[in-house]
């Protein structure tokens, strides 16, 4: 199996947890107390997400990010 890329979007909540989430895939995200935590779960989530979509449902394509104000 060919190595996939994927991107996490990480932020930091008022307790101190790190959240993380991945855009290409559907319901993908995981939290821990540090960033090297967060990214050994959601590593295992990336796999678990990639198993439940299937072979053939491939992740979709990151554009990027906008900051827009308001």
């Amino acid at each position: 199996m060919a190595t996939q890329t994927f991107y996490v979007f990480i932020e930091r909540d008022e307790d101190g947890f790190y959240g993380g989430e991945v855009p290409q895939l559907r319901a993908c995200y995981a939290q821990g107390r540090t960033l090297d935590e967060l990214m050994k779960h959601i590593k295992e989530v990336i796999q678990l997400c990639l198993e439940e979509e299937g072979e053939e449902s491939a992740p979709s394509e990151f554009v990027g990010i906008y900051k827009v104000e308001i």
